[in-house]
């Protein structure tokens, strides 16, 4: 028998997720069946199985898929030079957040992640896991803030990574269900709460 190369064996599984997250922006994490997914992705049930031991083994994969990205646009942005303000930063990052959205994107699905988070222990794994990785770039760049001398010396830098990733999430929930609420707005309004101390 020929050996399945690791590229089909990739694109399988990108198959399988992809399906699964058409499903899910549809009818929500609750309502979809494996059966939705495998009728979706046009596979066998022995075929995603290979790939995804339950439908939340793929709910955490779809997790760590959406974040991921994010994670690396903001480490991206908060090492531009020079370093942009917390309005700045909020304007990049909530524009990823939109795109990331769109037409039933991965991160239309984020507030349903969040609630089976709060109720399952193994979809809060990977949950938990992605808040903290972003507070942790929140936190590397209210350092560099700190440095440069645009936050107080003695600034909290973890009370500042907490409270600035705390508000996007508002952002998420605002932008999916009210509609009228767009990254410019947001930028202007995290100016007033965290003016710029530029030189």
């Amino acid at each position: 028998m020929p050996k399945v190369s690791d590229e089909h064996l990739e694109r399988r599984r990108e198959q399988i997720l992809d399906a699964a997250q058409r499903c899910f922006a549809r009818k929500g994490f609750h309502d979809t069946s494996m059966q939705d997914i495998f009728s979706e992705a046009e596979l066998s049930a022995g075929a995603v199985y290979r790939y995804f031991t339950s439908k939340n083994a793929i709910i955490a994969e779809l997790v760590r898929r959406t974040m991921l990205p994010l994670r690396a646009k903001l480490a991206t942005i908060i090492t531009e030079d020079p370093l942009p303000s917390p309005g700045e930063v909020v304007a990049m990052v909530t524009r990823e957040i939109v795109k990331l959205s769109a037409n039933d994107g991965p991160l239309c699905l984020a507030p349903q992640a969040w609630a089976l988070a709060m109720v399952q222990p193994d979809a809060n794994i990977p949950v938990r896991e992605g808040i903290t990785a972003m507070r942790e770039v929140w936190r590397d760049y209210g350092v560099r803030l700190r440095d440069a001398g645009r936050l107080p010396a003695d600034a909290d830098v973890d009370a500042f990574a907490k409270t600035i990733l705390g508000v996007l999430p508002g952002f998420i929930l605002q932008h999916l269900i009210v509609g009228d609420i767009e990254p410019d707005d947001f930028a202007r309004g995290i100016a007033v709460l965290f003016p710029d101390k530029r030189d």
